[in-house]
This record gives structure tokens, C-alpha cells and sequence, in this order.
């Protein structure tokens, strides 16, 4: 069996974007565009310039509060996730917290048809398995798509993490932990039933990514 990667992009001006993404799509399954790298006025033109690649792609647009780089107001963030979704890329990003606290955002989304991917990251610690548990079941409110990412202090906070996987045989669920420590649950990931595995270009964008020439060399892709 062939396991998928999602290279993650994280480019500062469109015409780079474009150009990565239409060499990297040769290569990789399916590509994460990081919109929140870009200055919010230059989405709509990164937009055009990569939408024949959007079937393929997950967008991205996290805050600065999220662990992302986008620092305009929430106001602007939300409409440019308007916007993204109205290209109806295969899936859009957006946080748990950012839908439970705009339902009409999240009801607009949904008349788009857009497929959510509705993300959570604790980037300090791993809660406990109860903890997980019910937010996974709480997510699972917005979408079946459902990115749980945690940090992993230890190799017993991946394993809480993995242990998802047991109740989700109908979630297209990505769960994992970041660092050193979490860095092998990028892998076993695939092996449970995760659609894909977030990888970078050479250096992670995330702790404890992978490159994709990595996990090449580790696992058949």
C-alpha cells in the first residue's frame, strides 16, 4: 500500500507560491498552502494563480494566536477563509476554536460545500486521554475531517494521541504530536488510517516535520 504526503508550502509572494506548487504536485499527493505567510492582499491573486491546483490542495490561513503568521483582525481573517472556500479547494483548514466561536462563519462554509478540515493544536503539552477524547467528539459537530496535533514531552504523549485512531474508523482523522518526541507518530499516523502526513520541502515548518525526500526513503509513497 502507497501512503499519501501533504507537502506543506509556505511562501511570500504569489508568483513563488504558483511556482512551488505546480513542481511540488508532481511529487506530492496533495500540497498544504500556508495563505498566512502571504500578505492578505496578495491572496485573491495567489488564488488565481493556483486554483487549477486547488482539487489538490488544503488551505491554510492560521493566526498568529493559532501558531500561524496571519495578524490582521479576525474580521479580515474570516473573510478571506470566505474567500478561499468559495474556490472550494479540497479542504479548507480552519480551526475548532474559530467555528465554535463564529457560527454564522461556519454556517457559510457550509453553503459553499466546501469540505472543512476543522484543525486543534495544543502547541505546550498533550491532555490526557479523556481530555482528547472529547474533543475529537466535539469537532466531529463541524465535519468528518477532523487534524488533532499536540506536543509530545514524552513517547506515552504520542501514544494518547495514536490511541484516537481506535475510535475513528469513520473520520478522515490526522492526529499526531510535534517534536522530537512526536516525531514518529508523523509516521505511524499513515499505518492507522490517516489520509496523509504533513512533510516539508527541506526545512520543517512545523517541530519535528519531515522532509518529503524523508519519508521517501522511510516508507513506500
Amino acid at each position: 500500500m502507497a501512503y499519501k504526503t501533504c507537502v506543506t508550502i509556505a511562501e511570500k509572494t504569489p508568483k513563488k507560491l504558483s511556482q512551488v506548487v505546480k513542481r511540488i504536485t508532481k511529487k506530492s499527493n496533495y500540497v498544504e498552502i500556508r495563505f498566512d505567510f502571504l500578505s492578505p492582499h496578495q491572496v485573491p491573486e495567489s488564488l488565481e494563480l493556483v486554483k487549477k491546483y486547488l482539487k489538490r490542495s488544503v488551505c491554510t490561513l492560521r493566526s498568529k494566536s493559532e501558531g500561524g503568521k496571519f495578524s490582521g483582525s479576525e474580521n479580515e481573517r474570516l473573510s478571506i477563509l470566505k474567500l478561499i472556500a468559495e474556490y472550494n479547494p479540497f479542504l479548507l483548514d480552519v480551526e475548532y476554536n474559530t467555528l465554535r466561536k463564529n457560527k454564522q462563519f461556519a454556517s457559510y462554509i457550509k453553503k459553499t460545500r466546501t469540505d472543512l478540515l476543522v484543525s486543534w493544536h495544543n502547541f505546550k503539552k498533550t491532555p490526557n486521554d479523556s481530555a482528547l477524547s472529547k474533543i475529537l467528539n466535539q469537532m466531529t459537530k463541524f465535519s468528518k475531517n477532523i487534524k488533532i496535533v499536540t506536543t509530545a514531552s514524552s513517547t506515552n504523549d504520542s501514544t494518547r494521541v495514536l490511541s484516537l485512531y481506535n475510535n475513528a474508523s469513520k473520520l478522515n482523522l490526522i492526529a499526531f504530536s510535534m517534536g522530537e518526541y512526536g516525531k514518529m507518530s508523523r509516521i505511524l499516523c499513515l499505518f492507522l488510517g490517516s489520509p496523509y502526513t504533513y512533510v516539508s520541502l527541506g526545512k520543517p515548518i512545523a517541530p519535528g516535520q519531515f522532509s518529503l525526500d524523508e519519508i521517501k526513503s522511510i516508507i513506500k509513497i
